[in-house]
């Protein structure tokens, strides 16, 4: 058995290098900085992913912040515009009976104080009353634009007249008929004589 071990030894001898088995310290030195330089680019590398990671989570967050807000904006406008459709809902069927109201005044003015209209009279001036009652808890205001500047957004001139007076001028000199506003909005614009 001897010959056996003495034989394979010599051909381990000759396949082995012996140097190989035992590196220099050069060899070593440069498998160390091989294996530094694996470390250090592994670390860059999961540092250069990390901040990528960072940079997209950055840009999400600003993305969901502005979507947020959004939404936010569209929410309220969408209860601004609810609110104000509830609000002035009743808008198209105050303006029909406005010339309603306005046949009622007529029709008081023309029944007078006659002693055989006073019933009539009556009755049409509680109507007339709860009407108006009505009308006001709705919102619906008549304006008052005797005595007043003339203004556009609010009145319609449909007659200039020229007056002698400078205070006059620009004012409304008459009101042929009623203008309303249906919360601080106008229902129907005042039909006025101005001074010119």
């Amino acid at each position: 058995m001897d010959e056996n071990n003495t034989k394979n030894t010599e051909q381990l001898e000759d396949v082995v290098d012996v140097q190989d088995v035992n590196p220099t310290p050069e060899q070593i030195n440069d498998v160390d900085e091989e294996a530094r330089d694996a470390e250090l680019s592994a670390e860059e590398k999961l540092a250069a992913e990390n901040e990528k990671l960072k940079a997209d989570l950055e840009k999400e967050k600003k993305e969901y912040m502005f979507l947020m807000a959004e939404f936010d904006n569209f929410r309220k406008r969408t209860l601004r515009e609810k609110s104000e459709l509830i609000k002035n809902g009743a808008e198209s069927a105050f303006k029909g009976l406005l010339p309603v109201v306005d046949d009622f005044e007529r029709a008081m003015k023309a029944a007078g104080d006659a002693a055989e209209t006073a019933g009539l009279r009556e009755g049409m001036d509680l109507i007339y009353k709860k009407l108006k009652k009505y009308m006001e808890q709705n919102g619906v205001k008549e304006m008052d634009p005797e005595d007043k500047t003339f203004d556009a957004d609010r009145h319609e001139a449909i007659s200039v007249v020229p007056v002698q007076d400078e205070e006059a001028k620009g004012k409304i000199l008459d009101t042929v008929e009623k203008g309303y506003t249906i919360n601080d909005k106008v229902l129907r614009h005042a039909k006025v004589v101005v001074g010119q």
